[in-house]
């Protein structure tokens, strides 16, 4: 059910992205083929392989004439000075969303967690992935779970115009961006020559400026499901409205099946997770853990036609803190297709929390997820203060949200 609020844009193909291979590849393809314009807007990008990779291919762009604008959060991404300057060198605009105050260990203000890439007005990728390894596949090291949305359409110059306020806060006016032309956008969209109708509505979370339409999303999903709602969500703490609207829906008989990680990047949001457990299971609601990898992704499906996509995790970070972007999907060909994806990935990659498997829990360990859960839920919910541990990428909370 949609409110009357919510601006569907019809003319629309998507495509979900699980692998980082194929996401990458995707990226670098976009990039390789743009003729006027590229910005990608990013919560996390390290200089590393892939980092080095999609840095070559915005250089190449630039180098050809195309403007590219890349804006990183100034805490979440990992760059030398000179990986920088050789991406100015060769004509990329590079920018840091920066908080009100940050130094080696810690930070004060709002992150700029949104992960969009849009090219030429006309395609976009709207997801939860970074660019960086932990990503992409490797060999060796295969990527974490995340997914994208890969569209061709008329919601693009949208999500452009999102792009285009997000590069240009803060900036002068002689270095702000200037949206496509909404002729030459739509010239561009009919030459792709769309025959099939996927209606998508862009949504933003930015609770400073007053914007909640991700947490909306949510509490539609939840209001209006009958059948069935599955939740791939990472670092998931929903807070107390949230579970209300998920009790109730459980109590009408929606079947609700939450997806979170098995294998922990960080220690501390899984023993909070699991404080959850018990109320999950008390109330009805199925809890997986998804054992093959770490589970970075942040989406949700419901009755086999709506789904909400992007960087938004379930949690007071995402409600109050960052500055977040999702898409939603309201097409049953394809929503159906995206939820049996979510419960073969039930199927086939996770363990299922039973009470059972509960109960053995030791009382040591039950305290531990009653501590951790309260010392993020302060941490997350009072306020935008957070510590930065001296531990690499792959274990830091502030680096892989």
């Amino acid at each position: 059910m949609r409110r009357k609020k919510d601006i569907y844009t019809d003319k629309n193909k998507v495509q979900l992205v699980q692998g980082g291979q194929e996401y990458f590849a995707l990226l670098e393809q976009l990039i390789d083929k743009a003729q006027h314009s590229v910005y990608i807007l990013v919560y996390i990008f390290d200089d590393d392989h892939t980092g080095t990779q999609i840095a070559d291919a915005l250089k190449r762009a630039a180098k050809r004439g195309v403007k590219v604008y890349l804006l990183v959060d100034g805490y979440g991404a990992r760059m030398t000075k000179h990986f920088i300057q050789e991406l100015r060198t060769a004509g990329v605009k590079f920018r840091r969303f920066n908080p009100l105050f940050r130094s080696k260990h810690f930070y004060i203000g709002r992150r700029m967690h949104i992960k969009l890439v849009v090219v030429d007005a006309t395609y976009s990728l709207v997801g939860g992935r970074n660019i960086a390894d932990y990503y992409n596949d490797l060999p060796g090291r295969p990527a974490w779970l995340d997914l994208a949305l890969y569209i061709e359409g008329e919601v693009v110059p949208e999500l452009e115009r999102v792009a285009i306020r997000g590069w240009n806060s803060m900036l002068e006016p002689a270095g702000r961006a200037k949206a496509t032309s909404l002729a030459d956008a739509e010239r561009r969209i009919d030459a792709l020559n769309i025959q099939h109708t996927c209606p998508i509505a862009v949504r933003r979370n930015d609770w400073v400026r007053a914007k909640t339409e991700i947490l909306s999303s949510y509490y539609n999903m939840f209001r209006t499901a009958k059948e069935e709602i599955v939740i791939l969500g990472s670092y998931f703490l929903p807070g107390y409205k949230m579970r209300r609207y998920m009790e109730r829906a459980a109590e009408r008989g929606v079947r609700i099946k939450v997806v979170v990680t098995g294998v922990s990047d960080i220690l501390l949001a899984k023993y909070a997770e699991r404080y959850l457990y018990k109320w999950m299971l008390r109330n009805n609601i199925e809890v997986y853990e998804y054992t093959r990898n770490v589970l970075h992704a942040k989406a949700a499906v419901a009755d086999h036609h709506r789904m909400t996509i992007g960087s938004f995790n379930v949690n007071n970070l995402s409600a109050h803190v960052s500055i977040e972007l999702n898409v939603d999907v309201d097409n049953k060909a394809f929503v159906r297709g995206v939820q049996q994806q979510f419960n073969h990935i039930i199927a086939q990659d996770c363990m299922q929390v039973t009470d059972e498997w509960y109960s053995k829990s030791s009382i040591l360990r039950r305290l531990m997820e009653r501590l951790a859960y309260e010392a993020l839920r302060l941490m997350l919910y009072i306020t935008t203060f957070y510590y930065k541990s001296e531990k690499p990428p792959a274990e830091s909370a502030e680096y892989n949200y």
